[in-house]
């Protein structure tokens, strides 16, 4: 055993040695880094996502253009250098993953969303996030294959698919054909947006907001609180609203049953004032409309405007309420009432005298 491990002995210590060195290099390389991405916070997310993949890459290389020195005679070597770029791709995949991410944490800062105004910020980050994931997911199908071909008997196996290509190739396309659908939906929806982060949507009769769009599926947030997941290929091949397509603002509706004898330039002039007291109200629509009419009453519409769908839902409520507390102060003569004839007249029944004959 002694005899074995003896010529491991020169090769081992400098292999530490190259590995403590690349290790004091990757700290002092991210210390500088850090420093400049304090004057440049666009830089913060590549130094902080890099910097774990960054130094396990560095170390990984360091080792093994060390063990390049040793004798391929060396016991052992053989199995130590394959298996160190396996490692190496790995951590290879893992960098250029984290790396496509940051793009995502860049763009954000450079155009965040928490802006009043922030349509062109959503749709930026939109593409980003989609195309950057898609990115991340052919990074790691490539670094995947890259491992496994470094295997004699994968590639083996590879020569003897492309023997017979057409099976092989129907076969692999079955198989990925969700896969694909997926990384090919994530794209569509990138370029073409029928949706965005933070898009106000009624999906599968659901109303929330768009609070992520993952590899695979779209997570919905409910507006009482609940979590909707929802596939990208939904978003492509059914329809659904989108309420924030091209901007936030939004009309909002409250419906009122009253009787014929009800004025309506009060009703006007209340929701009026209603509208001009709220902070909701953004000041460009505000009108009573009469959309509706039946044998016992007519349906009047109050039609105003917000700035976006959460203001207008809280809107449409105060001025329901005030309407009808208006109403039940002021007139409530004429709410909906049901009209009956109590007399027990009916028409046909009286005599040549004028009288019921049943008197």
């Amino acid at each position: 055993m002694l005899a074995i491990l003896e010529p491991w002995f020169a090769p081992a210590l400098s292999a530490a040695t190259a590995l403590a060195i690349a290790l004091i290099a990757a700290r002092i390389a991210l210390f500088v880094l850090r420093r400049v991405a304090r004057r440049e916070p666009l830089a913060a997310p590549f130094v902080e996502t890099a910097a774990t993949p960054g130094t396990l890459l560095a170390a990984l290389f360091a080792t093994y253009a060390v063990l390049q020195a040793p004798p391929a005679t060396l016991y052992g070597i053989g199995g130590v250098r394959h298996l160190l770029t396996v490692a190496i791709i790995a951590a290879a995949t893992w960098l250029a993953m984290r790396l496509a991410g940051a793009v995502f944490d860049a763009v954000a800062l450079r155009f965040p969303a928490d802006a009043a105004d922030n349509l062109a910020a959503r749709r930026i980050q939109t593409q980003t996030r989609l195309l950057t994931r898609t990115l991340a997911s052919v990074i790691a199908i490539v670094g995947a294959s890259l491992a496994l071909l470094t295997f004699p008997e994968v590639r083996t196996i590879g020569a003897g698919l492309l023997a017979s290509a057409g099976i092989a190739g129907l076969a692999i396309g079955i198989a990925a054909k969700p896969i694909l659908g997926i990384l090919l939906a994530g794209v569509q929806i990138a370029l073409t947006q029928p949706i965005r982060l933070d898009d106000v949507v009624i999906v599968e009769g659901e109303w929330g907001r768009i609070e992520e769009i993952g590899r695979a599926f779209v997570v919905v947030a409910i507006w009482d609180q609940r979590r909707l997941v929802v596939p990208l290929q939904h978003f492509i091949e059914k329809p659904f609203q989108n309420w924030t397509r091209t901007t936030s603002e939004i009309l909002g509706t409250a419906l009122l049953w009253v009787d014929y004898g009800m004025p309506l330039e009060p009703r006007r002039a209340e929701l009026r004032r209603v509208c001009e007291a709220s902070k909701e109200w953004d000041g460009r629509v505000c009108l009573i409309q009469v959309t509706e009419t039946t044998e016992r009453a007519m349906q009047l519409r109050a039609l105003v405007s917000a700035a976006d769908a959460g203001r207008a839902w809280d809107l449409r409520c105060i001025v329901r309420e005030a309407l009808v507390a208006c109403m039940q102060r002021d007139w409530p003569q004429f709410l909906p009432r049901v009209r009956a004839d109590l007399t027990g007249h009916e028409p046909g029944r009286e005599s040549a005298t004028g009288r019921d004959p049943r008197a």
